[in-house]
């Protein structure tokens, strides 16, 4: 059973960790899914964490799905509208965005960063665009993203963010507040167009980074990338789903609501 047959999907940032899982699992439930990311190959990748785009659209159609890799840095707007046009082009509409690209995490991939609660002033300044640049590429995705949902009156968009803790790391938190911000406003403005907008928790997720560090996690309610892809299929195919619009949501506890489990089996039970 595909739920989500003939529907099309976006998801940005699809290279590796949570966005390859949404985009696995939203190709599973049928749905034709287009990634984005900058990484298209070995000598492209920009974090030193395994994943590209090309591998992740080789492992849709591998598993029988349709994916399609689109090399988009996510900075440049003119290549995001890009991304759309040939989207519109080549489906003629878009049921599903997911906005995942972010690159908060880099400085720690990359580089030795302090750790997150260190004070503002002690980490570069980089580590400030690193964490504020993907609120400017959700902003974008969306912009283009609700001229073809307004058009066709439906569509799902979905902001990755998290719940921050209530001081420490203020770059971060700031960005997580804004996406936050913005699902609530894109929703209320999007409502009349039958176009739901949410904003998803991940719990901690197993992905190549975390995995890389694993030995400093508690992993007993560790949750697979594709939990959060289940969690998106569960809304896209939720006939009420416009009552859920502007709200957020903890991915463990949509579990308990729609009844889905792991790829393992296993159902993560909420941090609280």
């Amino acid at each position: 059973m595909q739920p989500l047959a003939g529907k099309v999907a976006l998801v940005t940032g699809a290279s590796r960790g949570v966005g390859k899982g949404i985009a696995l699992s939203l190709a599973a439930a049928g749905a034709v899914v287009y990634i984005t990311g900058r990484s298209t190959d070995a000598n492209s990748k920009t974090v030193s964490v395994s994943g590209t785009i090309t591998e992740t659209a080789a492992e849709i159609v591998q598993r029988g799905g349709r994916g399609v890799a689109i090399q988009c840095d996510h900075r440049d707007d003119a290549q995001v509208a890009a991304v759309f046009k040939q989207i519109q082009a080549e489906q003629g509409r878009l049921d599903i965005l997911v906005n995942n690209a972010w690159m908060g995490y880099e400085g720690y991939h990359n580089r030795t960063y302090k750790t997150p609660k260190h004070p503002f002033w002690k980490k570069p300044l980089a580590y400030r665009d690193e964490n504020l640049e993907g609120v400017r590429w959700l902003y974008a995705a969306s912009y283009f993203a609700a001229l073809m949902m307004v058009e066709q009156k439906s569509g799902l968009m979905v902001n990755i963010s998290f719940g921050v803790a209530v001081d420490g790391n203020a770059a971060y938190n700031v960005a997580k507040i804004a996406t936050d911000r913005f699902t609530q406003e894109f929703a209320l403005q999007l409502k009349k167009y039958r176009v739901a907008v949410v904003a998803l928790y991940p719990g901690l997720v197993r992905t190549e980074g975390v995995l890389k560090n694993a030995k400093y996690f508690d992993m007993t309610q560790s949750e697979s990338p594709e939990f959060t892809g289940r969690a998106v299929v569960a809304l896209a195919n939720d006939t009420r789903l416009m009552k859920k619009t502007g709200q957020i949501f903890v991915v463990a506890k949509l579990a308990q609501v729609y009844d889905f489990d792991d790829i393992d089996g296993t159902r993560p039970l909420p941090v609280e």
